[in-house]
This record gives C-alpha cells, sequence and structure tokens, in this order.
C-alpha cells in the first residue's frame, strides 16, 4: 500500500465554502411539536427510487443551472441559531428545519414528507420556525425520539453528520468530493431535494437529489441505531455532464489541530474531532496513518484495491487526555465506511490542510477508484456509514493506540542532533501472553543507515501493551515517511502504522 504526496493549494476552505454544522447543533433543546396542519403541504405524488434514477439521468444531459441565494436568508450565525433552537413544530415524526442563512448555508433546499409510495412538498413554513418566523429551508436535523437533541442532520452542499453512540456531533460526511485537494478550486455538488419517510421510532429513510457542474446524483440513505451507534446505508446512482479528474467515494471531513505528539498549542493537552485515518484494505492488510497538521497543503494516496472498510476515527476518547467539557472531544464519534460489493482497483486519499484553530476542518479523506469518470458515463455504489465511539477498525491484530516523538537518544543524556526518536504503543489481544523471550520484533521500512537504534518490548504493568522505540536519523533521509509493525516471526502482530517524518 503505498503513499504519495503532492502540494495543493485551494481557493476555498472547506468550512466556508460548504458550510459545515458546527459543534453547537449538539445542543440541547426545548421538545418539537408535531407538524399536524395537512396544509402545510402539497398536494401527493408518487415517488420511488426508481423515479428518482430517472430524474437524475435526464438531469445530467441539461446545462447546470447554479442555484440562487435564498431571499430570506438570514444574515448571520447567531441568527440561524436563534431561528432553530427552541419551541418550534416538526416534520415527519422527529424532523426539524434549519433555515437558509448567508453565513452557513445560503441556497434553499426542497423537503418533502413520503408516506406510503406518496410525497408532500412543504409549502408553508410558518411555525417550523422559533417564533413562527417563515424562511427558506437549507436543510433539517433529525431529532432523537426524547425530542433533546439531535441525532443526524444534513446541511450544506452534500454534506451531513450523525451525533454517533455518545450523543455528540463531530466530524461530517459528503454525499461526493469532486477534485479536493487538487491544485485547482474544488467543485461542492449539492443536495437540492429530498425525500423523508419515517420508518418507525427508530428507523428513518432519506432520498436526495444530487446536482453539481459536473454530475448530478440519486442517493437514498437508510438511517438506524444498533449497538455501535448510528447506521445508514447509502446507496447512489451518479451520472457524468463531464471528465472529473479525481471522484471521491464517501468522503468525510474531520478538524486535527495537534494531539500529544505535538508541542500544546492551546491549554487543552490535545483538540482533534479524529486522530487518525484507518484502512482495512482488499488484501487484508490493516493501516494506520496518524493524521497531521502540516506545514503546506499535503494529499496523501494509500492503495487500497477492493477496499473492506476505511475511515476516520477518534481512537483516544480518554477526557483526561483534552479536558474539556464544553465541546467534549473525548466523545466525538468516529466514522467507518463498509462497501458494499466489490468496489475494484484504487486507493483512499488523504488530504490535509495547515490549521492555527479548532474551528476549521482541515482533513478530507475519500476513496477514488482507477476508473476514470467520464463524460456521459454513470456509477452505481453502495455503502455502510457507521458512526460510532467503539473502534471499528479493530480486529484480531494490535492497534496503535499511542505515539509519542521527541529528541533522539538517552533521557538524560544530550540529546542526537539531526534525529528524532518515535514511541508507538500497540494493544490488543495478539500481544497477551507474549514477554521478551517471545521473539517479537518491530519491523520499519527505513533503510538500516537511519535508523540508530530500535527495541520492542512489553509495557511494565500493562495488559497485551507493547512498545515500539526508534530512533530515526534524519539528516539527507529522503522518505517523507516510513512504515512500522510489530511481528513474530513471519506473522504480524499489529496493524502496520505509516508515520509522517518531521525535520
Amino acid at each position: 500500500m503505498g503513499e504519495t504526496q503532492v502540494p495543493v493549494s485551494l481557493a476555498v476552505t472547506r468550512r466556508a465554502a460548504a458550510g459545515l454544522l458546527l459543534s453547537l447543533f449538539g445542543t440541547a433543546f426545548a421538545p418539537a411539536r408535531l407538524l399536524a396542519a395537512t396544509d402545510r403541504l402539497g398536494p401527493p405524488r408518487r415517488f420511488s427510487w426508481e423515479g428518482l434514477v430517472a430524474r437524475a439521468r435526464s438531469l445530467a444531459r441539461e446545462a447546470f443551472v447554479a442555484p440562487a441565494a435564498s431571499a430570506t436568508a438570514v444574515s448571520d450565525y447567531d441568527e440561524m441559531v436563534r431561528l432553530t433552537y427552541g419551541e418550534a413544530e416538526s416534520v415527519a415524526g422527529r424532523v426539524r428545519l434549519f433555515p437558509a442563512s448567508k453565513a452557513i448555508a445560503p441556497h434553499a433546499v426542497a423537503i418533502h414528507v413520503v408516506e406510503g409510495g406518496l410525497a408532500r412538498a412543504i409549502v408553508d413554513t410558518s411555525g417550523l420556525f422559533i417564533n413562527g418566523k417563515d424562511a427558506d429551508p437549507a436543510g433539517f436535523r433529525v431529532m432523537r425520539p426524547d425530542g433533546r437533541s439531535d441525532w443526524l442532520a444534513f446541511l450544506g452542499a452534500s454534506y451531513f453528520r450523525a451525533s454517533g453512540s455518545r450523543d455528540q456531533y463531530g466530524l461530517s460526511a459528503r454525499g461526493i468530493a469532486v477534485d479536493t485537494g487538487l491544485a485547482k478550486a474544488e467543485e461542492f455538488p449539492a443536495f437540492t431535494e429530498f425525500w423523508i419517510e419515517q420508518l418507525g421510532a427508530a428507523r428513518l429513510r432519506i432520498h436526495a437529489l444530487l446536482d453539481g457542474p459536473s454530475l448530478t446524483g440519486a442517493y437514498v440513505f437508510d438511517c438506524s441505531e444498533d449497538e455501535r451507534g448510528a447506521v445508514q446505508d447509502v446507496k447512489a446512482a451518479l451520472f457524468f455532464r463531464r471528465d472529473i479528474e479525481e471522484l471521491g467515494i464517501a468522503p468525510a471531513s474531520s478538524m486535527f489541530w495537534y494531539d500529544q505528539s505535538a508541542q500544546r498549542r492551546d491549554w487543552r493537552p490535545e483538540i482533534h474531532d479524529s486522530d487518525g485515518l484507518a484502512i482495512f484494505s482488499g488484501d487484508g492488510e490493516r493501516v494506520w496513518r496518524p493524521l497531521e497538521n502540516p506545514s503546506r497543503q499535503t494529499l496523501s494516496a494509500f492503495r487500497a484495491d477492493h477496499p473492506k472498510g476505511f475511515g476516520l476515527i477518534q481512537r483516544d476518547q480518554s477526557f483526561d487526555h483534552y479536558q474539556d467539557d464544553g465541546v467534549f472531544y473525548d466523545r466525538r464519534p468516529s466514522l467507518w465506511v463498509e462497501p458494499r460489493g466489490d468496489w475494484g482497483a484504487g486507493a483512499v486519499r488523504l488530504f490535509e490542510m495547515p490549521t492555527g484553530s479548532e474551528t476549521m476542518d482541515n482533513i478530507a479523506m475519500f476513496w477514488c477508484g482507477d476508473e476514470p469518470a467520464r463524460a456521459g458515463g454513470s456509477r452505481e455504489l453502495a455503502y455502510r456509514l457507521v458512526w460510532t465511539s467503539n473502534d471499528p477498525s479493530a480486529g484480531a491484530t494490535a492497534r496503535c493506540v499511542d505515539l509519542f516523538e521527541g529528541p533522539a537518544g538517552i533521557p538524560g543524556a544530550p540529546p542526537i542532533e539531526r534525529a528524532r526518536k518515535y514511541v508507538f504503543d500497540f494493544a490488543g489481544p495478539a500481544l497477551a501472553g507474549l514477554d521478551r523471550s517471545s521473539g517479537v520484533e518491530a519491523v520499519t521500512s527505513l533503510p538500516a543507515d537511519a535508523v540508530i537504534a530500535a527495541s520492542a518490548y512489553p509495557v511494565v504493568g500493562a495488559q497485551a501493551r507493547w512498545r515500539a522505540m526508534i530512533d530515526v536519523r534524519l539528516n539527507g533521509l529522503k522518505p517523507s515517511e516510513f512504515r512500522i509493525y510489530l511481528k513474530r516471526g513471519d506473522a504480524a502482530l499489529s496493524e502496520t502504522v505509516i508515520k509522517v517524518l518531521k525535520p
């Protein structure tokens, strides 16, 4: 699984361009009143997945028309919050609307309520926002059954998120990514219409129409909850208006400012929504790539043919490691993508941008197939999204659960010049019962002359936890990253960690 790194420059920032949902959207609010006035809904029309696909296919043959900004869009984020959180009515059971906002999501979307194969558009929004204000909807959120907090939300371009198993928002997903991380402006196709169907107390089906300069798409999200957290089974049919250089499948966006391995930049020890990219490739290899806050924009590619799973993970869930009792980074969910069917040959791409604060999403992840997306072509795909605090990348092999770095050399002695120490802690059932006489060793991809010292040993007083420590000579070293894992004989005991080298 090789990696390439390419410098890029974008004309837009992710959060400003697409209006991502902010952490406040998980704030508690008063229970909603169920929408009862049927005259707020338009006449019933037959609706089906097949009809939505046909509409997307037909739309792709037409020239793209950019949506106009809503005439009722509120002026700023604070006003949007005032209209959203408080006493108001809901639709389709537990659904509340977001108003269009110049600062977050300026374009109105059409929202339909589906029941028994018939769809009725919301034509009157009075009573659906606080204080009875009438406004164009830009998206919606789905409340938990008790009506006290959010479960799902769709707002801005094709962005959406779920609160996971610990009732806290974190990273976001998108319907599609187009030219993310390339040396040109990224394209942001948008969901322009939604059809929402309540299928019981714990299940919701959401259809969506996607439109953008380069493609159209029909989507369906079957949303439910189980012991892992929120689960969304996604099916999509895409139709291409023009050639797309990089089509990102099952994309996600997150924030990584710093963790325990970096110099603290705030009074809190760590600040991030996700701390690593996990990949379960078709050949059975499990890979862990710790996230970076780079000095320049970087696009990395990790070979993942016929992928079994991949995602942005928040492994560190200890409150003491964050000390944040306001936005609770320890509760942020991971997002795991499970492809349905064989996606073929391709790579998981990771885009990282520098950030100096926690307010901007600077991480993007998606899978990109080798098959090009050509004008007039189409593609169907299916996958499952799992929003959870249980690490979905865990398996029989040990995981990297901590990473530290600092000056190379023996503690207390002068540090070795132009060298750096990297420390990896692995934990998992594969290491249970092993000791220093078991023949466990750390294997790296570094050239032999770059390794000053290396060791692997069980951590004293910890069960099934081993530490791999390596001093690396950086002077003259050409690789930009290296791989490391634990093995015993010919058997790998741990996932493979890909670590970026820092001068």
